[in-house]
C-alpha cells in the first residue's frame, strides 16, 4: 500500500462563475457549489480516508464539510493551502486587468513563477508554502488515502511540483474546473498522476455549468 492524494478544488462560487481573481477574498459557495460538495461526499464517503486537509477559506471548508459530516472525520486546516494572493487584482476580471494594468498582466502571463500580480504572490511563493503541507502529509501518512481541498491555482502549482512541470507553465499545462478531482499515487518511481480534473461523479447538469 502507498500514499494516494486526492486533490479537490472547491465548488462553484460567484467569482468562479465570472472568472474574476479571487485569492484572499472569501466568498461562500453558490447553491450549485454546495450541490457539488454534496455530490462529492455521496460518491467518496465509502473511501477509507486517512485524513482530510483543507484550506481555511469559506469555500474550501464548505466543500469539505459534507464529506466530513458523512465520515465523522475532522478537517485539518492549513494556511499553506490558501489560494494565491492576487494583490491589486482581487475581485477584478481579466478583461479589467488587461485594460488597466496591461504591462503587469503581460509579465505575469509570461513568467508567473517569478512575476506576481502587483502586491500579490508568485507561483514560487505559493508552491513553497503549499509543498510544506504536502511534505507533512507524506511524513504523517506514508500509506492510505488523503484528501486535500484547496484552490485552482494552488492545486495546479502543487501538481507541477509533484510531476516535474515548470511552475511558470502551470496555467498552460493543467486545467482545474470547480469541484474537480485529481489523484496522485506515490509509488516506487515517485508521484504518478492517476486522474486529472475529473467531475464525472456529479450530475450532468452540474458538469455543464461554467467551471473556471
Amino acid at each position: 500500500m502507498s500514499l494516494t492524494l486526492y486533490f479537490l478544488r472547491h465548488g462553484e462560487t460567484e467569482s468562479s462563475l465570472k472568472d474574476s481573481f479571487c485569492g484572499t477574498l472569501d466568498p461562500d459557495l453558490t447553491p450549485q457549489g454546495k450541490e457539488m460538495a454534496k455530490a462529492f461526499a455521496d460518491a467518496y464517503q465509502s473511501f477509507d480516508w486517512s485524513a482530510i486537509y483543507v484550506s481555511p477559506m469559506k469555500r474550501t471548508i464548505a466543500t469539505a464539510k459534507p464529506l466530513c459530516e458523512a465520515t465523522g472525520m475532522e478537517m485539518q486546516i492549513k494556511d499553506g493551502l490558501k489560494e494565491m494572493d492576487f494583490g491589486q487584482w482581487e475581485n477584478r476580471t481579466r478583461d479589467w486587468v488587461k485594460e488597466h494594468d496591461l504591462e503587469a498582466y503581460i509579465d505575469w502571463m509570461t513568467e508567473p513563477a517569478w512575476n506576481p500580480p502587483p502586491d500579490g504572490e508568485t507561483a514560487v511563493e505559493v508552491g513553497s508554502r503549499a509543498m510544506l503541507v504536502i511534505s507533512e502529509i507524506e511524513a504523517n501518512y506514508p500509506d492510505g488515502k488523503v484528501l486535500v481541498v484547496a484552490h485552482k491555482t494552488t492545486i495546479r502549482i502543487i501538481l507541477c511540483h509533484l510531476l516535474g512541470i515548470d511552475l511558470g507553465r502551470y496555467r498552460d499545462r493543467i486545467d482545474m474546473l470547480a469541484a474537480s478531482v485529481s489523484v496522485i499515487e506515490f509509488g516506487l518511481h515517485g508521484p504518478l498522476l492517476k486522474k486529472l480534473g475529473d467531475r464525472s461523479y456529479m450530475s450532468q447538469e452540474l458538469q455543464d455549468r461554467a467551471g473556471s
